[in-house]
């Protein structure tokens, strides 16, 4: 996939829909991690954090919240991304985020813009809540359990950890989400599962996991490692302690 790309449309082809993803960071990312630290404060005690279930229920609300505040953005990234794979007759050619936005407005209804909004919010909560909240375990057993202290090597094994937990648990929900957004049918969730179970077998649940992970291995490693280091940099500009 690799070699196809870059013979077909060189480097630019590996940033296609570039402005909708970080469209997509903006509503969705911050919604989601805004929320889940809020809620953190909120049900935290000076002396006792809060429990695995708890950290679970805050992060499927902020992922919810963050998987509405995001989809019109997640449709056209998904859109961008995909259109060189088809024919030129049946391309949307979106010049950018924007442009796309007001074309979508434009030519199918302000309701596009929340099309495959229930499998994409379902998706945000599962990835929310395998994402953060494992990572929250994850850092948290390493400190009580090894001699890392907490620093970025342990940031880097937890959020490593982090992203193949949240890929395997989203994979399912990925390719749904996916198909959905980029299909010109409007078939019900349950419509399209039943086919494509029935066409392709169990299987269809872990297509696309390697490239799925190469994607969000890293982009959850440096999330957690720049989010820690920001942290660390707020904390001491506001004179608080570590």
């Amino acid at each position: 996939m690799v070699a196809h790309v870059m013979k077909s449309d060189g480097v630019k082809g590996f940033y296609r829909g570039l402005s909708a993803s970080l469209l997509r960071q903006i509503t969705y990312s911050t919604t989601r991690f805004g929320v889940y630290e809020e809620l953190k404060e909120v049900f935290s005690s000076g002396v006792q954090q809060p429990s695995f279930p708890a950290l679970i229920a805050m992060a499927s609300t902020s992922g919810f919240l963050g998987g509405i505040a995001g989809n019109p953005a997640d449709i056209l990234n998904v859109r961008m991304q995909n259109d060189a794979s088809l024919p030129a007759a049946d391309r949307r050619n979106y010049k950018h985020a924007i442009d796309g936005l007001i074309r979508m407005v434009r030519e199918e209804g302000f309701a596009s813009l929340f099309r495959g909004v229930w499998p994409n919010s379902t998706r945000a909560v599962l990835m929310t809540a395998s994402q953060l909240a494992s990572y929250d375990i994850f850092k948290k057993e390493l400190l009580q359990r090894t001699s890392m202290g907490d620093n970025l090597y342990t940031h880097f094994t937890a959020s490593f950890m982090a992203g193949f937990v949240a890929t395997t648990v989203c994979s399912p929900v990925d390719v749904i989400k996916t198909r959905v957004m980029s299909s010109k049918t409007k078939d019900s969730f349950m419509t399209l599962v039943t086919r494509i179970t029935a066409q392709e077998g169990a299987g269809w649940m872990f297509k696309g996991w390697l490239p799925s992970f190469v994607r969000l291995g890293p982009h959850t490693i440096f999330t957690f490692m720049f989010l820690e280091q920001h942290k660390k940099i707020w904390r001491r500009f506001h004179g608080y302690e570590e």
